[in-house]
Order: structure tokens, then C-alpha cells, then sequence
């Protein structure tokens, strides 16, 4: 069984780099091995996790079984129920794998304060987190944080989670994915019809109400979903009459949450709103040597500022960039990744990408997120619907690109440069005061971003 154990452990470890972590975390490390005899059978923590797992990731779990069992490797994943039956057919003699202590934490151990790099554009949501995790339920609560994609929301949720569980091991904390909320709420109204009962709901209300923290990742999900909204404020109410603290994530503000409903929006907004913007080069710096120095890589700085300037939107995605350029220097020997390392490693990334990006994809790109035709964008058209595009637009062509303004005139039905200039100025002081302009113009750089 020990063979086994460690056969599991490497297929654990592909399966690490092969999904987000969230996915990792709450959909397969904590997967059960139960037996292997003519195939591999796996055990998840609920019915929704076998779901999820299966929907999301069976390709990933194929994959990564093959890689260390072997090719044609048979498996299948049961629920705790499907388990209990399995195990009165077949009664194996030998122990199941459970996993680890660790691996049954719900926070991430690299996720820490100590690791987070604080800056101009994080260091007021930083300090929220920090108070809110040393006196939790009195200080911002609720405390809802927000911002793009790979900002570290995530990381602050784990950051406060690790410090409550080091300073006060006895408290009930639940962390959770909107999805995982969602998915529970579901799961309990199952059981109520397979059993013609209320336990399952209730079971799912002892879960959520009786806690003392409560984390919710990506709450913009619940959007749409009534049933849901209708639970999650009765749970919020709950926790937060009993003066229980209440930490929510979210990619955008409660009012910016589409078909959100209006209590809801006022319960949310009722404690501290804090923004994670994006950081500047100097931040962006800073935490990949932070990166570097935890996985122990040997990195050059020129390499370190080269990454920091072709990524400013994604510190994910810059990480992974980094870990790319290590990887890439190991194969060919080296014991220190240098600049000429990274620009061949990343070369289909960054020059490829800048060679394949033209106004038109810009354009266009703008033109299907706000619904609305080439020749208007490009027209005379003075309306506000056509006129806010346009001057997104002139703003990511004169960003993205290094186009002369005359030639971006050009491009929009002969504007003379001065105009071109008014646009691009305009948003550059709208992205500083205005989140919602922020947003619409990071989605639409991701957007085409994914194009080239």
C-alpha cells in the first residue's frame, strides 16, 4: 500500500500544475484512494465535488493517472454514499489512503502576510485584511475586497485564514468558492427530496451559520442566482447578528454585480469596500523576487524587470512567466536563468504576440464588448454609446501599440491628432478615479490578449 501511497503522491503532483489551485484544493486533494485492483478507485468528499471533478478536470485526472499507473489505466471516482456501498460488495482487506492532515487544510500554507508584497496599489486593502484578521468580527465586517483577475484577493482570503488559524486554532472557519457555496445549497435541497425531509437544509444551515469566520471567493457568481442570493442573505444576516466576521471577494464592487439583489447590495456594502488595483512596475518587481527567492530560483535582475514590464495586469500570470524562464534554463544546463534565456523561452509570449496584434483586432475587439458596429466606432457618430468605445479604444491602440497619432486618426474617419489625444488622456485620468472604467479596460486587454 505504500507503493501505492507514493504512485498516488505523483499523480497528486502533476495534477498540481495542471489546474488552479482552488480547483486543486477543493476538488482532488482531497480525493480518497480506496482500492486498486483491476482499476483505480477514487473517492471524493461529496457528491457535488465528484461533479465538479468530473465536469471540470476528468481530462487533467486521465492524464495524470496514465502518466504514473500507466497507459489504459481504469478509474472511477464515488461519493462517500457510493463508497459505503463499494465497500460492502467488494470489503478490501488493505487500508485506504487517507490524506494527509495537511492536505486537509483549507488554506494554502504559501499564502501568508509575510509573503504578500505590499504596495501603492494593494497596501490599503493589505491593512484591512491585517486588522480584520487580528480582531475578527469587530473591525470591517463585513470586509468585501475586489479587483481583476491575479491581483491577490485570493491570497489575502488564505493570508487571513493561516493567521486565525495559528492565533486561534478553535475557531470555525469556512472558506468557499461562490461555486462551492452555490453547490451545497443545491446538494441540501437533493437530499431533502430523496428523503422527504428538511435535513438536508438543515445540515447545510448548521454548516454555514454556526461558524465564526466566513470567506467567499468570487461572490460576482451568485449573480442570476435567486435561490442562492435568498440563502446567502439569511446566512450573512445570521453570522453577522452574532457579531461573526464576514470576508466576501468579488472581480468588481456589490453594485456592479448584474442582477444582484438590492438588500443584498446594502448588506455587502455595509462594512468596508476595499480595491485591489494594479501594480506598478516597482510591485511587479518586488514580487517576483519574492517568487524567485520562495521556489529558489537563481534569476538575473534584468531578467526579473524584463518580465515586470511585459506583464502589468496578471501577477499570475507573470509568476508563471518566471517559472518558465527558470524551467527553460534548467534544460539547457544553466544554473542561473539570464536575459537571453528569457527572451528565447518567452518569445512566442511577447514578440510573437506584439508582431500578431494590429489596431483592427483592437478595434474589433472593443466593437463585440459593447455590442456595436465597426463603421460606427469608426464614424462620425456623436452619441454617448458610440463615443465612450471609441475613446477605449484610442486609448489601448495608443497603449498597446506604438502607433504614430496621426496614423490612429487615420484609423477612426480622419481625427486630427489633438483629438486622438484628448481621448487617450481622458480615460488615462478615468482608469485612475473610476473602477469601473479600470475593469471594462483590463477584460478588454485580457480579451485581446487571448486573440494574438
Amino acid at each position: 500500500m505504500q507503493d501505492l501511497k507514493q504512485m498516488w503522491d505523483k499523480v497528486l503532483s502533476k495534477l498540481e500544475s495542471m489546474v488552479s489551485f482552488v480547483s486543486y484544493e477543493l476538488w482532488i486533494e482531497t480525493l480518497e484512494v480506496l482500492d486498486y485492483n483491476d482499476k483505480l478507485v477514487l473517492v471524493a468528499n461529496s457528491p457535488s465535488a465528484k461533479r465538479q471533478l468530473l465536469k471540470n478536470h476528468s481530462k487533467e485526472l486521465t492524464e495524470a493517472i496514465e502518466s504514473v499507473f500507466g497507459e489504459n489505466t481504469q478509474y472511477e471516482v464515488l461519493d462517500p454514499e457510493e463508497k459505503e456501498e463499494y465497500l460492502k460488495k467488494n470489503k478490501p482487506q488493505e487500508v485506504v489512503i487517507e490524506p494527509d492532515e495537511s492536505k486537509r487544510m483549507m488554506f494554502n500554507p504559501k499564502y501568508t502576510f509575510d509573503n504578500f508584497i505590499v504596495g501603492k496599489s494593494n497596501q490599503f486593502c493589505y491593512a484591512a485584511a491585517r486588522a480584520v484578521a487580528e480582531n475578527p468580527g469587530h473591525k470591517f465586517n463585513p470586509l468585501f475586497i475586489y479587483g481583476g483577475v491575479g491581483l491577490g484577493k485570493t491570497h489575502l482570503l488564505h493570508a487571513i485564514g493561516n493567521y486565525l488559524k495559528q492565533s486561534n486554532p478553535k475557531l470555525k472557519i469556512e472558506y468557499v468558492t461562490c461555486d462551492q457555496f452555490t453547490n451545497d445549497y443545491i446538494e441540501s435541497l437533493g437530499t431533502n427530496k430523496e428523503k422527504g425531509s428538511v435535513k438536508g437544509t438543515a445540515q447545510f444551515r448548521e454548516k454555514y451559520r454556526n461558524l465564526d469566520v466566513l470567506m467567499v471567493d468570487d461572490i460576482q457568481f451568485i449573480a442570476g442566482r435567486t435561490s442562492t442570493q435568498e440563502e446567502f442573505f439569511h446566512t450573512f444576516n445570521d453570522l453577522y447578528q452574532q457579531n461573526k466576521q464576514i470576508i466576501i471577494s468579488s472581480d468588481r464592487p456589490p453594485k456592479e454585480i448584474e442582477t444582484l439583489a438590492d438588500r443584498l447590495v446594502s448588506r455587502l456594502t455595509s462594512g468596508l469596500i476595499q480595491d485591489i488595483q494594479m501594480p506598478d512596475f516597482e510591485t511587479r518587481v518586488a514580487i517576483l523576487r519574492k517568487k524567485a527567492q520562495l521556489e529558489r530560483y537563481f534569476i538575473d535582475d534584468d531578467v526579473i524587470e524584463f518580465i515586470a514590464e511585459k506583464v502589468d495586469t496578471n501577477i499570475r500570470e507573470m509568476e508563471g512567466l518566471l517559472s518558465k524562464v527558470y524551467f527553460f534554463a534548467t534544460l539547457l544546463g544553466k544554473k542561473s536563468a539570464s536575459i537571453e534565456e528569457a527572451k528565447e523561452a518567452l518569445k512566442e509570449q511577447v514578440d510573437v504576440k506584439k508582431e500578431k496584434l494590429t489596431p483592427e483586432i483592437i478595434i474589433q475587439t472593443v466593437c463585440d464588448y459593447y455590442s456595436i458596429g465597426y463603421n460606427e466606432i469608426t464614424g462620425k457618430k456623436k452619441s454617448k454609446e458610440i463615443v465612450e468605445p471609441r475613446m477605449i479604444a484610442i486609448y489601448l491602440i495608443s497603449d498597446m501599440l506604438d502607433i504614430p497619432l496621426v496614423t490612429i486618426g487615420k484609423l477612426f474617419g480622419g481625427r486630427d491628432h489633438t483629438t486622438i489625444i484628448h481621448s487617450r488622456d481622458k480615460i488615462t485620468e478615468l482608469m485612475k478615479k473610476d473602477h469601473k472604467t479600470r475593469t471594462i479596460v483590463n477584460d478588454l486587454k485580457s480579451q485581446i490578449s487571448e486573440k494574438c
